[in-house]
């Protein structure tokens, strides 16, 4: 799993800030008669779907609200299929500005199983058990080991996972059998709390910012436990402004989405 915002994008510098007034066809404002929609929905995204899917179904409402077929729909920060929670979805021209939206930190709830590895680093890869030496870590000591995780970090993203080397994902080589060699690349933590901890029962709570894979801070600080170290549920709880508050479930949004259902973009904080 990851906040492929986790996950799935670099760290980097921080863009520029959305100009105070935007023009009304990147606001959700469309003037009358404008056929495509444009503008915002932020979505609790449920176990089992990818992020696409989501954005599938999204277009399907739209379309059937009289938007054109091929209105675009993207989103901001992957989930995986295993993870829930918000999944910031925009549609139209307010694609345009997904960099700068996406921008803000990342908020996660997760649990992390320390009596073994996984190859995906996750609950759906093949497991290999681990019995620490001494016995399980005491809570004091799994704390300050989280604690060593904040800050800038130097990171290794999971094998399996849609990064590309060669041109080829990195998760089709592993399927493949190939031997994936991903370089870290330095992530910014800002906090990881431990919520709960009842051996191998790990949950965390953790602040981050883009580019941070959960899945692999999970696999990492079991190494540094000297235990295994896998994430068994994710759940995203904020995306910079958007926070689990205000999301909407796939089952609550009406099966015909019109411009009014969307939110505008929002300016500068």
């Amino acid at each position: 799993m990851s906040d492929e915002a986790s996950d799935s994008l670099s760290a980097g510098p921080k863009p520029a800030a959305l100009p105070a007034a935007l023009p009304a066809a990147l606001l959700g404002v469309t003037p009358a008669g404008a056929a495509s929609p444009c503008g915002l929905l932020v979505i609790d995204k449920p176990l089992g779907l990818t992020s696409m899917d989501v954005c599938r179904r999204v277009r399907w409402r739209l379309v059937q609200a009289g938007a054109p077929k091929r209105v675009k729909v993207g989103h901001g920060g992957t989930l995986d299929p295993l993870a829930t929670g918000v999944l910031v979805v925009m549609v139209g021209k307010a694609t345009r500005l997904c960099e700068r939206v996406m921008a803000g930190q990342k908020a996660y709830e997760t649990s992390v199983d320390l009596s073994a590895f996984s190859t995906t680093d996750d609950a759906e890869g093949e497991r290999t058990a681990v019995t620490p030496d001494g016995g399980p870590p005491t809570r004091e000591r799994v704390e300050r080991v989280c604690a060593g995780f904040v800050g800038t970090i130097m990171q290794r993203p999971p094998a399996y996972s849609a990064i590309k080397l060669g041109g080829r994902r990195a998760y089709d080589m592993a399927r493949a059998g190939e031997v994936v060699q991903i370089q870290a690349r330095p992530v910014v933590v800002h906090a990881v709390r431990v919520c709960g901890y009842e051996y191998p029962s790990l949950t965390l709570s953790i602040d981050c910012g883009r580019g941070v894979y959960v899945r692999s801070l999970a696999r990492d600080i079991g190494l540094a436990l000297g235990t295994g170290g896998y994430l068994t549920a994710l759940r995203r709880t904020r995306v910079g402004r958007w926070t689990i508050d205000q999301a909407r479930t796939l089952a609550g949004m009406p099966e015909k989405l019109e411009q009014q259902d969307l939110l505008e973009v929002p300016g500068p904080e």
